[in-house]
Formats: C-alpha cells, structure tokens, sequence
C-alpha cells in the first residue's frame, strides 16, 4: 500500500462543531502522517469556520467549502476530486460524528495492501455497534441482506460508511456518472468496484453512535436507497438475460 503520507481521510460536515475538532485530532493521533480534508456544506451552525482553525494550526488538515447541503454523495465525489489532483495514494471515508473510531483507521489501510477496497464492517465476525437502539440495528441489518440479495454482491456492510479506496480504484470507476445523494451512494461504490472486477474487503470495527448532535438519515434517503438498489438489481438481471 502507498505510505501513510499518502493517506487522506475526507470527513463531509454539515453542522457538526461540537464533534468536529476531536474526531480530527484522533486521526492525527491515530495516523500521524496522513491528511484530512474536512468537505463543509456551507453549516450554519460555524463548522466550516472551526474547520478553517483547525487548518490554519496544522498543516496537515485542509478545508473544502462548498455552498449548499447537496448530500453524502455529492460532498464525498467533491473531496475525491480535491484529493486524486494533489496525488493521494489512499483516499477514506470517514464519518464527523466519531461513530467512525479513527483508532480503528490503521486496520483499514493494512488491509487495503490487499485489497482495491476496504470496508470497515459492523455485521461481520468481530464487528458490532455501540448505543444503538434495536430499531436502527434491525434496519441496517435488514438493509444489508436487502442490498445483498437484490444485488447478488457478497458484502455484509455495503452500506457501511467507514472504508478507504486505493486511488487507483477510484481511477477505474465512473465517478462522473453516480448521482446518488444519499447513503446508497455507499452502496453504489462498493457495486461499482465490485463490477469492476476489483478486490473488496470487509474488516470488522466497532460502530459507536454520535455522542452531540442528530443524525442526518431520513426517510426520504431510506427510499431513495431501496429504489436505486432495486433498480440497480433489476438492470443487472434483464443484461444477464440479453447475455
């Protein structure tokens, strides 16, 4: 894998002040050498200012704003663009909440020298969720084996947001072509590798719901997410039959 140097972990905001400067300080401590970039959607509650403090004392955060909350998907292609031009070997994904342990980060890259893709998986062996209640874990799970089997994809977490992606993998899929906004943008990318007969990995962390603040899942990005993922199966289906 490329070295830690060429690490940057992209962590998309939007109202997220009280939880923002401790989870960067934990990936600098966890991963010294590696980068963050903080993708702010233009948050009114002064994140993307914050943002612009913690870069301005450390060399090694940097700050992308953007001027509207467009979703998940459209701050994650801004930031993988901003990275893949200044030559990033290892781009991740990473949540601003703290569910994301960035301890856990070292586990991800390791295994990225293997993989094309790493998932950090929470329904796999090894992997489980903290402070949630049972109605989120019964979605998710039920999500997963939605996606899995209207997919026909061999991943236990395609909607887990905790993952890091070789630069060259990013390279090779379509990243122009995804307009999905929400949490099946996840989804959309790990298909797209997969599809792209490149090498996916799941690794087991420890998911901990936020401590400040509220989520940002709706049910308008549940629906989106099971329409796309039923669409996605179903063309998949009718080009295997014209095969």
């Amino acid at each position: 894998m490329n070295s830690p140097d060429s690490v940057i972990v992209i962590i998309p905001t939007f109202n997220e002040r009280e939880n923002l400067a401790l989870v960067v300080t934990r990936v600098r401590a966890a991963v010294p050498s590696a980068h963050v970039l903080v993708v702010d959607d233009n948050s009114p509650d002064g994140t993307g200012e914050l943002a612009d403090e913690l870069a301005a004392a450390d060399e090694r955060v940097h700050v992308l704003h953007r001027t509207s909350k467009d979703g998940l998907g459209a701050a994650y292609l801004a930031g993988f663009s901003w990275a893949l031009a200044r030559g990033f070997g290892a781009v991740v994904e990473m949540d601003a909440d703290g569910s994301h342990q960035p301890e856990q980060l070292p586990a991800l890259l390791e295994a990225l020298g293997r993989a094309d893709l790493v998932i950090g998986a929470r329904w796999i062996p090894g992997g489980r969720v903290e402070n949630w209640p049972r109605h989120r874990e019964a979605l998710s799970r039920g999500a997963n084996i939605y996606t899995r089997l209207m997919l026909g994809i061999p991943l236990h977490d395609a909607t887990g947001g905790y993952r890091a992606f070789r630069r060259e993998t990013l390279e090779k899929l379509d990243l122009q072509d995804v307009d999905s906004r929400g949490y099946c943008f996840q989804v959309d990318l790990a298909l797209r590798t997969l599809r792209a007969g490149l090498r996916v990995a799941e690794v087991p962390i420890t998911f901990v719901e936020r401590m400040h603040g509220s989520s940002k899942m709706s049910q308008g990005v549940i629906l989106e997410s099971m329409v796309k993922v039923a669409r996605w199966g179903v063309r998949d289906r009718l080009a295997a039959l014209r095969r």
